[in-house]
């Protein structure tokens, strides 16, 4: 079983290493490459995801629909399509990126999450169901886009803060999501850039 890497980045988003996934999270983790993704149905509808109860980071919260990691070398937009069929069983279509240079620290229980988290939004087939990964994901659920981003602006719904920093960004981009215009891939840090070939 092959070893699951990230790609660790300086302060400017450039690539300067790699580190094995399950070693690079605790209370001084490294900046690193990663990505969350926004799924949506057809009726406006966005799949939150809560976090399985053992996650080593941030676990049992709720959260966006995909977060992961690209593999070193992988391309950004591969990656975020391949964890969205591994994590969910999903088939993503219209996938686009929107918030290329989203970047947070977090802490939760000592363990830090310190990543460069371009974020991208996509659809699915609601009609079909999905098949998530236990190991990943303990539940999902569908909420209607304006009441989710009015319940987050307002402080009235508890997410990941990841998730909270994004739906902030992501509100002002327009109440539509189908409306949202993809964003610039040449504004992705430079090693994400590299790894997509974008």
């Amino acid at each position: 079983m092959s070893v699951e890497s990230v790609v660790l980045l300086d302060a400017a988003g450039r690539a300067v290493g790699t580190a094995p996934k399950s070693e690079v999270h605790h209370g001084d983790t490294p900046l690193h490459l990663a990505f969350s993704l926004y799924l949506f149905s057809d009726g406006g509808e966005l799949l939150l995801t809560r976090r399985a109860d053992d996650k080593a980071t941030f676990p049992g919260l709720w959260t966006n629909s995909v977060c992961g990691h690209p593999a070193p070398g992988e391309r950004m937009y591969d990656a975020v399509v391949r964890r969205a069929g591994s994590e969910l069983g999903a088939a993503v279509t219209g996938l686009r990126l929107v918030l290329p240079r989203f970047a947070y620290r977090a802490e939760m229980g000592g363990v830090v999450e310190n990543e460069m988290c371009p974020v991208f939004a996509g659809w699915v087939d609601r009609g079909r169901p999905l098949s998530p990964e236990p190991s990943e994901v303990a539940e999902t659920a569908w909420v209607p886009w304006p009441v989710l981003a009015a319940d987050v602006l307002a402080g009235r719904r508890a997410l990941s803060p990841w998730s909270v920093e994004q739906i902030h960004a992501l509100a002002a981009l327009g109440p539509d999501p189908a409306s949202w215009e993809p964003a610039d891939p040449g504004l992705l840090p430079p090693a994400a850039v590299t790894a997509t070939g974008e």
